[in-house]
């Protein structure tokens, strides 16, 4: 799986935005992909897999209170956005998605052709 900054967006291309942080885990079975979006509500998460890319967006929902203005503020950009090509070793269309606390946990197991598997020998 690799990160793929040039796949076409579905907002304007001009539109800017932040790239969360990723952690990916592989193991026998498949990888398991941790990405922090904080303050981006269920409702506005989008995931998205067409043929071998993987798109995680979402909007940061982070409203002020009636007519206040942050003096400072780390995040300036409202959304995230990530792009992964996957490999063909991992099953595109069993990805298994949570979300809790800001932090989306996305599972992709391999494919059954790339399934580690045992071999029966025959006594003869």
């Amino acid at each position: 799986m690799s990160d793929n900054s040039t796949v076409k967006k579905q907002t304007s291309p001009d539109e800017a935005a932040l790239l969360p942080p990723v952690d990916v885990i592989e193991d026998s079975s498949g990888i398991t992909l941790y990405a922090d979006l904080p303050g981006v509500p269920k409702e506005k998460l989008r995931l998205h897999v067409e043929a071998d890319t993987l798109t995680i967006e979402g909007e940061i929902d982070l409203e002020m209170p009636g007519g206040i203005e942050a003096s400072h503020a780390e995040v300036s950009l409202p959304r995230y956005r990530r792009v992964f090509t996957l490999s063909k070793e991992l099953d595109a269309s069993k990805v298994g998605a949570e979300f809790k606390n800001g932090v989306l946990k996305l599972s992709i197991p391999k494919a059954e052709h790339a399934q580690p598997r045992k071999i029966e020998v025959k006594v003869l």
